[in-house]
């Protein structure tokens, strides 16, 4: 008869505690109250430029799924990233290998130093198709570079991404730069205006750990683009790096975007300028390609 009893109640004990995890996790969670007075504009700048100059590049492994477009495309990629712009990215295939490479040269543009005698040069991009013996190449604009993680943006922005930050304008003004709360990821919102862009970087409540938490840029039309950090591990040289990053173009979800899990990585390696330039094998068909429809990449999403 006990044991009847027992096993009678159990029913509604299931559920109430299903009821109760439902409302836990379904309902609106209250908005996170700032823990302490808020930092300065200027100490989180000095917390992102201190951060960015600890960590200048970066070797890793990874598992990289995207969901942009609907299709999903899942892969093992090898990154190798330098924060000025200089990227090469390798996917994987079970059973296959290394079935893309794409590399990236960082240039000289209006946002950097110029060369020694004065001209500017423009970034450059290459894709290499292993299984079809076909490489393209052209301008490093972000449809391109987009052509194998998809996130549209310039070299030097999407390296920033990669390292777990953002890149800022290089010459910030006191009255373009202001700290908001973001009661939704209990983080300081370091504000920049960049022209028509307002770029926001999200750091966590103790920003001298240099925890970013997620980065934005947005105009008055709406969103561009936005990042999260999770997930964060010590890896030397006093630095944590988030194991997971989200992207999501314009107004969509991280559920429609690209996820990046770190499986190993190795910071600030020495990378040679050679590792950033493919040397086409012999019977490789080389194929010049500009930006837009014609490249090998889609829409960009940035500014």
């Amino acid at each position: 008869m006990r044991r009847r009893r027992i096993a009678a109640g159990r029913p509604r004990a299931l559920a109430f505690g299903l009821a109760l995890a439902a409302a836990t996790c379904c309902g609106d969670r209250p908005p996170a109250v700032r823990p302490g007075p808020a930092p300065t504009a200027e100490q989180l700048l000095s917390v992102l430029a201190t951060r960015q100059t600890l960590l200048r590049s970066m070797n890793a492994r990874t598992r990289a799924t995207s969901w942009i477009g609907g299709e999903r495309l899942r892969a093992t990629v090898l990154l190798l990233v330098a924060r000025r712009g200089a990227l090469r990215i390798e996917a994987e295939v079970s059973l296959q290998g290394t079935v893309s490479i794409l590399t990236t040269q960082a240039g000289r543009d209006a946002d950097s130093d110029a060369d020694a005698d004065g001209t500017k040069t423009s970034a450059r991009f290459q894709l290499l198709d292993v299984r079809n013996n076909r490489l393209q190449q052209g301008p490093a604009c972000p449809e391109n570079v987009a052509s194998l993680i998809r996130i549209p943006l310039a070299p030097d922005e999407v390296a920033a991404i990669l390292l777990g930050d953002a890149k800022l304008p290089r010459a910030i003004a006191a009255s373009d730069a202001s700290v908001a709360w973001d009661a939704i990821r209990g983080a300081d919102a370091l504000v920049v205006k960049d022209g028509a862009v307002e770029r926001r970087v999200l750091f966590a409540p103790d920003s001298r750990r240099g925890e970013i938490l997620g980065a934005s840029a947005s105009t008055a039309a709406g969103p561009l683009w936005r990042t999260s950090y999770e997930d964060f591990a010590d890896v030397g040289s006093g630095l944590r790096l988030p194991s997971l990053i989200r992207f999501a173009e314009r107004g969509a979800s991280f559920d429609d975007g690209v996820e990046i899990k770190f499986k190993d990585r190795t910071v600030n390696p020495d990378p040679r300028a050679e590792s950033f330039v493919i040397t086409p094998p012999a019977g490789t068909e080389v194929v010049e390609v500009g930006c837009g429809p014609g490249g090998p990449g889609g829409a960009p999403a940035g500014p």
